[in-house]
């Protein structure tokens, strides 16, 4: 399958982290999607029910990283993709980054990241 949605930098506050001041202070995120589907009848028909509405896929990535607290930013992305499988059942397969601009590490400069793939549960 060649056919993607990309969400990319999605930006916002959240308490993930293993420090106890992370989950008191926050900070920021940013996180970037790729779901693949088949976007064929979506774009012969010029109809939002034949795809995926990405604007409401937004919102729920958003409100996860906005509402949850994770140790690991690798859970962040697990329940992303977790949560993005069980709304959209188009979705076959999803990459899921989750950057931490402000990792608490010792560096003068740098971006720390995570990225996952993931498929669709098949039952």
């Amino acid at each position: 399958m060649t056919d993607r949605i990309f969400i990319n930098d999605l930006r916002f506050f959240g308490f993930h982290g293993v420090l106890p001041e992370e989950a008191v202070l926050g900070q920021r995120f940013r996180v970037d999607v790729t779901a693949e589907l088949d976007l064929a009848e979506a774009g012969r028909t010029d109809d939002l029910t034949k795809t995926v509405h990405y604007g409401e896929m937004a919102v729920l990535i958003e409100e996860i990283g906005r509402t949850h607290r994770y140790k690991l930013i690798e859970a962040l992305a697990e329940a992303i993709a977790k949560a993005v499988f069980e709304t959209y059942p188009p979705v076959e397969r999803l990459t899921v980054r989750v950057t931490k601009p402000e990792a608490p590490v010792p560096l003068a400069t740098g971006v720390i990241s995570i990225e996952i793939e993931r498929e669709r549960p098949r039952d």
